[in-house]
């Protein structure tokens, strides 16, 4: 998505690198770019600006959200909800059961955005979904993969344990 972006224009880039950046993997601009080995202030030119990064620049932005996503597709527990709840989540790998399991962030706030998150989760290669009680029905209509809600009695760690187990992970 990112590097369809970079062909489409320099407004098309910043947009969907801001966007990656904070919604998909909750960070800031100037803590992505020093995972990802760039300066704070070329990447916030890039994202504020609209100017092109360089080649190498580029290559270190998707290196680093490969990374940091987890390159192996189909790896992965998505959480669809809404930011608050998913910025409680500190953990990107969680242990269980002596593996790991790598989490990935999916934003929602309506449930047009619920569904498209669980499309694109399934897309990813996610192996199961938590989200909200309220939306599983509706997600159940769109995925072909095991869905675990979060309540209010457990944590959202403890239904991502849980996905996991049902995806055999």
């Amino acid at each position: 998505m990112l590097l369809r972006s970079a062909i489409d224009g320099d407004k098309e880039f910043a947009e969907s690198l801001r966007r990656i950046v904070h919604e998909n993997l909750g960070m800031e601009i100037a803590e992505f770019a020093i995972k990802a080995g760039i300066s704070p202030s070329t990447l916030y030119k890039a994202v504020s600006e609209g100017r092109s990064p360089n080649l190498r620049t580029l290559r270190s932005i998707v290196n680093c959200i490969d990374e940091i996503e987890g390159s192996t597709k189909g790896e992965f527990i998505a959480v669809i909800a809404a930011r608050f709840v998913l910025d409680r989540i500190e953990e990107r790998t969680i242990d269980i059961d002596g593996g790991k399991v790598n989490v990935r962030e999916y934003p929602a706030t309506n449930i047009e955005e619920v569904i498209l998150a669980a499309i694109r989760s399934e897309e990813d290669g996610a192996r199961a979904i938590v989200c909200a009680p309220i939306v599983v029905s509706t997600v159940e209509r769109f995925v072909h993969l095991p869905i675990v809600t979060i309540s209010p009695k457990s944590s959202v760690i403890e239904a991502i344990k849980t996905a996991a187990k049902k995806a055999s992970m």
